[in-house]
């Protein structure tokens, strides 16, 4: 009868390897012997220690709520990743299409409106967005994706219906920069902080892949916004993408959920103070403040400044679309490159291409071919940011911090989306409305934004040559 039992005859004990972790069998039964001598007294002999070797083996194996632990892969997983695409289509689909917005609203609707007015709707719609992380990244981390995919659908989906009746600034502001937004906050960072807990090594490429979500959703709702205005008027353009983000809305709820145990809490400010104590962390939040300053300037004002460069009305309204569908590549490749040299190496180098291009291309040109130019470009380069910037923070926190640190970072990124867009208007307006100083105030914020990732990635590592 002794040959059934599992204790370890060697002095050092047989090792069980999970994951990265080595599990010492001879120390786990010999830290559980007291409780089989109490099992042996009470039940008696061996099937106790049948039943405590079974305990054994079960906290040797990888578990499905070990943090530790990452399928990276499976069927569960790249569902996951379908839904992510979902939640990137349907929130910042229409972020990244805010430039048809931009100029329907100047010439039709707000046309009494200065373009600094206009451009606080979408500023304050990312605002509202980026800084609900300090409230939605906590409730993440305590209980979990659900209550916040099923909330955030519902708001989300209302706001694009209340747009569809409203004619007054106020109106589309409540509908846009606040219901909308609360909504696009909650099933974004509900999505973001689920994707991650599925995967490590792939982690970057699954979320470029969903992160070419926003790309679809900003090549395709131009295209029914510009064709359907004339047809249907633009109320019924509104309802129409109110029904296609319901039906993806659905598709999120159905597949997007967390790998891990979420347990509740206290909501503590400390606990968004705490990681600026870090170097790196203070200086990634710095850098991504930066680049928000100016990536989203291009999307507002692309459209505009080719017409007063003299291009006609039909073609300038497709460069949002050339602009989106280039940065297709621009959400894959950068995930790809980041799963083998390192998420802060990429993001430093794409965004000092970003600089360039705005700099060397978007300057000094003003014919239609070299606008085009720019575009694509600036679409493949662009792409790094939605790609990769939770991607950075994951880099540097813990798994069961994602919610919280996200939340910290995001929020001060907010104060850029904010001020960004009515900075750029205002920039405008001091140029006479031209766009000479909006494009170089683009440009030096990329590049300062490149400085201070490279300050991040020396703060955590030091300026040696190594993937990170």
């Amino acid at each position: 009868m002794s040959n059934l039992q599992t204790r370890p005859q060697s002095p050092t004990g047989p090792l069980v390897r999970t994951g990265s972790s080595r599990i010492d069998l001879e120390k786990v039964w010999e830290e559980r012997k007291p409780a089989r001598r109490l099992q042996s007294k009470s039940l008696g002999g061996l099937g106790n220690d049948v039943v405590d070797a079974e305990k054994i083996t079960e906290e040797a194996s990888p578990s499905r709520q070990d943090p530790s632990q990452f399928p990276d892969g499976g069927q569960e997983a790249w569902l996951v990743t379908l839904g992510c695409w979902c939640v990137f289509f349907v929130s910042w689909g229409p972020i990244n299409t805010i430039g048809i917005f931009q100029e329907y609203y100047q010439q039709e609707v707000l046309k009494d409106y200065s373009p600094s007015a206009i451009e606080w709707i979408s500023s304050t719609k990312l605002f509202v967005m980026y800084a609900g992380g300090i409230i939605v990244g906590w409730l993440f981390d305590s209980y979990g994706p659900r209550w916040l995919l099923l909330i955030g659908s519902a708001m989300h989906v209302y706001g694009f219906m209340m747009t569809s009746f409203s004619t007054k600034y106020y109106q589309i502001f409540l509908s846009q920069a606040i219901c909308s937004a609360v909504g696009t906050g909650c099933i974004y960072y509900a999505s973001a902080g689920s994707i991650t807990t599925w995967f490590l090594k792939k982690r970057s490429t699954a979320f470029g892949i969903a992160a070419t979500g926003s790309s679809a959703g900003a090549v395709v709702l131009p295209i029914i916004v510009s064709r359907l205005i004339p047809k249907v008027g633009f109320p019924w353009t509104m309802r129409i993408i109110g029904f296609v983000i319901l039906a993806l809305v659905v598709v999120i709820n159905l597949t997007v959920r967390s790998r891990i145990q979420h347990t509740p809490k206290p909501f503590r400010i400390g606990a968004y103070i705490a990681p600026y104590k870090e170097p790196s962390f203070s200086f990634l939040a710095l850098s991504m403040t930066l680049l928000v300053f100016g990536v989203y300037l291009p999307f507002d004002f692309i459209v505009l400044q080719a017409q007063s460069e003299g291009m006609s009305r039909t073609m300038s309204e497709n460069l949002v679309p050339i602009l989106n569908a280039s940065s297709i590549p621009g959400r894959i490749i950068p995930g790809l490159l980041a799963d083998r040299l390192g998420n802060f190496n990429v993001m430093f180098i794409f965004v000092m291409a970003l600089g360039i291009v705005t700099l060397g291309v978007w300057v000094p040109g003003g014919s239609t071919g070299s606008i085009i130019i720019f575009t694509v470009l600036y679409g493949v380069f662009s792409g790094a940011y939605l790609a990769l910037a939770p991607m950075l923070v994951a880099q540097i926190s813990k798994i069961q911090q994602i919610g919280i640190r996200s939340g910290a970072m995001f929020f001060a990124v907010s104060t850029a989306a904010l001020a960004g867009g009515p900075v750029g208007g205002a920039l405008v307006d001091a140029d006479n409305g031209r766009f000479r100083y909006v494009q170089i105030f683009t440009g030096a914020m990329f590049f300062a934004s490149a400085g201070a990732v490279l300050m991040a990635r020396a703060c955590a590592l030091g300026f040696s040559v190594k993937k990170f």
